[in-house]
This record gives C-alpha cells, sequence and structure tokens, in this order.
C-alpha cells in the first residue's frame, strides 16, 4: 500500500512530463546528444569525447528506447523519443523516494516526491535530452543504497552502491565533486553521531568497488569495443579545470540561489527546506537529515563557488531541497495542530494551504514549462534555440517546391552550427563549412549573420530565423523560376 502511493505519484508526474513533449525547440546540447545517438544507430561505437562532452550512459539508454519506438538511424529520430529517456529517468527517480522512507519518513518522503513530480524546474529540465535526469537519479540511488549499507551490510546493496557510482560516473565526469558532497556528509554524520557504520564491512565495499570498475569500464569501453578510450582520462581532469573558469558560462555565486527561488513556488519550496533544515539543527530530527544537510550545502556551495554555471545544474539542489521541504511540511503540520488544538479546524486550514501551494505550483509549472519553454525571459531555457527556427525546414521545402529541386543542395557555413543539423537532417546533401573553407556550389545557403557570405552579389536573396538569443540564421536561395 505505501509503494502504491509513490507510484500513483510517479505516474502523475509521468503524465505531466509526456504533454506536448516534443513541441519545444531542440537545445543544441539536446541536438549534439541526439546526434550521437544516430551515430550508434549506424553502427558505430560511443564516440567518447573526454574535453567537450559527457559519458556515454544517456545513449546507453536512449539507444535501445528509440528503437522500440522504431527509430533506425538519426534522419528517423524525433524529439518526443529521445526525451522519452530522461522523463523516464525522472519517474523513477520520484518512485525512489518511496524507498527513502525507512530512514528518512514517510510524511517527507510523500511530500519531496510530489514535489519531485510537479514542480516546474524537475518538470522541466526532465523533458530535456540531456544527461542531468540521470545523474540525479543515480545521486539519490547512491544515497539511498549508501545509508542501507551503512546501517546493515548486504551484498545487495553493495552492488547497488556500486552501480550507481559508476552510472554516475557515466553520465558526468564532474561526479567527483558530488562523491566529495556525500563523502562530506557522511563524515560529518560519523563525527558527530560517534558511532562508527554498524553495516559497511571490507567484503562490502569489495563488492562495490569491483561493480563500480566492471561497470564503469563495460559503459566507456562501449562494452569492449572501445578500449582506447581510457587513454582519454588522462585528459578529463584539464580541461574540466580550465572549463570550471567559465569558457563564457561564468554566473555570479548566487546564480543558483536565485534560480531556484526567484518564481513563487520556488521561494515556498526554499522557505520550508529552511524550516526542515531548522528541525534538523535544533530538534535532531535524526542522522539520515543531518547528513542531507551537510551534503547540500556542500553540493551548494561547490557548485556557487565554481564561475562555470548552467542552469539545469540546479537539479542536484532541488533533490535535497525537496526532501528538507517534506520535513519542513511536517513540523508545521505538528505546530498547527498544537496551536489550534481542535483537529478538525487543524485539518481545514492544513487543506486550505495545500490548496494554495497546489495552486502555485500548478501556476508555475505551467508558465514555464508549457506557456513558453524557449523564451528569452523563462529563466530555465539557457541559450536556448528559438521556436522561429522551427520555420527554417518548412521554408526549404517551400522553396524547392518553387523551384523544382527533388533533392535540394545545403551549404551550411557558421563557425558553430549546431543545432541545424538536427533541423536539416531530412537533407541527404547537406554540408558544413567553417568561414573560411571554400564553399561548394549549393541550392540553398544557410549562415549565421555573423559568418562572411555574400549572398546578395550571387544573385541570391535571404530570409532571416531566429536560431538562439542574440543569433540569427539567413537562408539564402535563388528566386524561383
Amino acid at each position: 500500500m505505501l509503494w502504491a502511493a509513490f507510484v500513483v505519484v510517479a505516474l502523475l508526474g509521468l503524465a505531466l512530463r509526456l504533454l506536448q513533449l516534443g513541441t519545444r525547440p531542440m537545445h543544441t546540447d539536446e541536438a549534439v546528444n541526439a546526434y550521437i545517438v544516430g551515430e550508434v544507430l549506424a553502427g558505430r561505437s560511443f564516440p567518447y569525447d573526454a574535453g567537450d562532452r559527457h559519458g556515454p550512459v544517456l545513449t546507453a539508454v536512449a539507444w535501445p528506447l528509440v528503437r522500440v519506438q522504431g527509430a533506425k538511424s538519426f534522419v528517423e529520430l524525433t524529439e518526443a523519443e529521445l526525451r522519452l529517456t530522461t522523463v523516464l529517468a525522472g519517474t523513477l527517480t520520484v518512485v525512489l523516494f518511496g524507498a527513502g522512507v525507512e530512514c528518512l519518513g514517510l510524511v517527507p518522503c510523500l511530500v519531496g516526491a510530489m514535489l519531485m513530480a510537479a514542480s516546474s524546474l524537475p518538470v522541466y529540465y526532465d523533458r530535456y535530452f540531456i544527461h542531468e535526469s540521470l545523474f540525479v537519479c543515480a545521486t539519490f540511488g547512491l544515497m539511498l543504497s549508501g545509508w542501507r549499507l551503512w546501517q546493515r551490510g548486504g551484498l545487495g546493496n553493495a552492488a547497488v552502491v556500486g552501480a550507481c557510482t559508476a552510472v554516475m560516473l557515466a553520465c558526468k565526469e564532474t561526479a567527483v565533486i558530488q562523491f566529495a558532497a556525500l563523502g562530506v556528509g557522511a563524515l560529518w554524520v560519523w563525527r558527530t553521531r560517534r558511532s562508527a557504520p554498524s553495516g559497511l564491512r571490507l567484503r562490502w565495499i569489495a563488492i562495490a568497488v569491483g561493480v563500480f570498475v566492471v561497470l564503469s569500464l563495460a559503459l566507456f569501453t562501449w562494452f569492449g569495443r572501445e578500449w582506447s578510450v581510457l587513454a582519454a582520462f588522462t585528459r578529463v581532469g584539464p580541461a574540466y579545470f580550465a572549463r570550471a573558469h567559465g569558457a563564457g558560462h561564468e554566473e555570479p555565486f548566487g546564480y543558483y540561489a536565485r534560480l531556484v527561488a526567484e518564481n513563487g513556488s520556488g521561494a515556498m519550496v526554499c522557505a520550508l527546506a529552511c524550516v526542515g533544515v531548522w528541525r534538523t539543527v535544533r530538534q535532531r530530527a535524526g542522522s539520515a537529515f543531518e547528513f542531507l544537510v551537510v551534503y547540500a550545502v556542500a553540493i551548494g556551495l561547490i557548485y556557487s563557488v565554481i564561475p562555470y554555471k548552467t542552469p539545469w545544474l540546479a537539479l542536484n539542489f532541488w533533490l535535497p531541497l525537496v526532501l528538507l521541504a517534506g520535513l519542513g511540511i511536517e513540523g508545521l503540520w505538528h505546530g498547527l495542530r498544537e496551536i489550534l488544538k481542535k483537529p478538525t479546524l487543524a485539518v481545514g486550514v492544513g487543506v486550505a494551504l495545500v490548496c494554495g501551494a497546489t495552486v502555485l505550483i500548478a501556476h508555475d509549472t505551467r508558465r514555464l514549462v508549457f506557456t513558453d519553454p524557449a523564451g528569452e525571459a523563462n529563466p530555465y531555457a539557457y541559450a536556448h534555440t528559438s521556436e522561429d527556427l522551427l520555420g527554417l525546414a518548412p521554408a526549404i521545402d517551400r522553396l524547392a517546391a518553387e523551384n523544382g529541386l527533388a533533392v535540394p543542395r545545403i551549404a551550411v557555413i557558421a563557425s558553430d552550427a549546431w543545432p541545424l543539423p538536427w533541423y536539416l537532417r531530412r537533407y541527404p546533401e547537406t554540408g558544413f563549412w567553417q568561414p573560411t573553407q571554400k564553399v561548394a556550389s549549393a541550392d540553398f545557403y544557410v549562415t549565421t549573420t555573423a559568418e562572411a557570405f555574400d549572398g546578395e552579389a550571387r544573385g541570391l536573396r535571404a530570409e532571416f530565423f531566429g536560431l538562439r538569443p542574440g543569433v540569427m540564421v539567413l537562408l539564402w536561395s535563388r528566386r524561383p523560376r
């Protein structure tokens, strides 16, 4: 019966995530990940790049899912097929809250599950074909299995710890930051509680390490096909250290705090989480919550100090926040009953407050996820592809028909062409050139406003399309015959 409640919440979250799943334009990062899936569909191994891409887990999960849905090549992929991967990962994260009841309690976990299922931040990024939803799911799995291993050991717990750790690393190499924050939380509990982990034994550690090594090797070598990838790990540290300084994505220290709390429902969750922190510190809510508070502070500080910031990383903060918010709600409910004395009156006030919170969450989720998901005013839409770009392919089809071109030749001239390869994937005669290269003759030319291309001198006319904030693309074509 207990698990049924979490499954129902997860199914509601799944239904919400599936709405209009394919309508938002593909972000550049999504388009790159989609291209990698297309490479695997074509029979190639995962092209691991230590300098500019994350690990293979997203592709490893997406590949069978898109095959089941009927896609056999990059051309046949759709937005909804790809995004189903992260939708399911986000749904599984909601289900995992049920496994946390043992150490965190029913009310915090149930409230946390509902907030994770319906709030704007997780719903938005669970519909993004990027690594973060899978990463957060694996992080939560590691926290829960690690706690059980700490408490009572066990072969299964050790194996799950190793598997979750491997999946985290194979999602994103920056998992080492998460490992550090988790380690700080575990060390704090150990030192303050003055008790050694009762279930942690050498044999369980050995099993966890063994599973981690085997699964990590299987994923990074693409199941034994690309052992040369191991040499790339020597470049991971320098590459990510260089990017951590900003690489064009610099944001101030308080960026994530502002992102999470700037809408009404996010501010409400943060306020409730503060109540949960107060209960943990003053009322000794338990070692599990002490771990959660220290972990949340550690991961928040680390990510805030690093100049390089992207908004989807806020999912990592949302997980401990909603659990602490659930603890805060439990404390407020107990306080409300003591103040009002009459149980029926307390229930009435509680229901009214829950209804108000539900309306607030629904309003923010509708506005940020569905009404204008790619707009410049949306704080979650980071350097997002403009909806205007969706008109590029129809314009090419129209102009090709006017000029009697069955298979138009398209030349894309751009220093950074993404996400154009996604939107031009249906045209087999498409080539991509850097601005300094000699371009082959084509029926259509696609350039950005920053690229040097004298289309007018060639007798071509241009149509403008928004690519992303501050960037336009021009479609050059000949006049109809």
